[in-house]
């Protein structure tokens, strides 16, 4: 993760995308406009989630195995959840590195913050 976003920081540089640090009043502009662009990319996702779904249904309605049907329709979506993953992981990544966040060692962190949590969420297993 640490070179993810050592790259995501001289590519943001290069193409003249980093947050703008002239002012807080920039600063403050430059990250709402990134955050705004990371919700619209994080919305992508959902949509690709959606089509997924979609064609999920429509093989099984042409008469395609459900468990075939989504497997194909999670085959045909990778190449373009892919990008959108990547498109957050940008915003993401110029918004830590804004903050001086080390992501690698923040969601080590977080996740063992998770796994030691008393209050868990359940995990329901729908048995047929």
């Amino acid at each position: 993760m640490k070179n993810v976003q050592s790259f995501a920081k001289e590519f943001q540089k290069e193409m003249k995308w980093d947050i703008d640090t002239s002012s807080y009043e920039r600063s403050r502009a430059s990250l709402l406009n990134n955050f705004m662009l990371l919700t619209t990319e994080v919305s992508e996702v959902a949509e690709e989630l959606r089509k997924v779904f979609n064609l999920t249904n429509k093989y099984i309605v042409d008469g395609m195995d459900e468990e075939k049907a989504f497997k194909i329709a999670r085959e045909k979506a990778q190449e373009d959840l892919g990008k959108e993953f990547a498109d957050c992981l940008a915003y993401i990544c110029k918004i830590a590195n804004f903050f001086e966040v080390d992501l690698e060692t923040s969601f080590y962190s977080k996740m063992e913050e998770v796994k030691n949590r008393k209050n868990k969420d359940i995990r329901l297993i729908n048995k047929k």
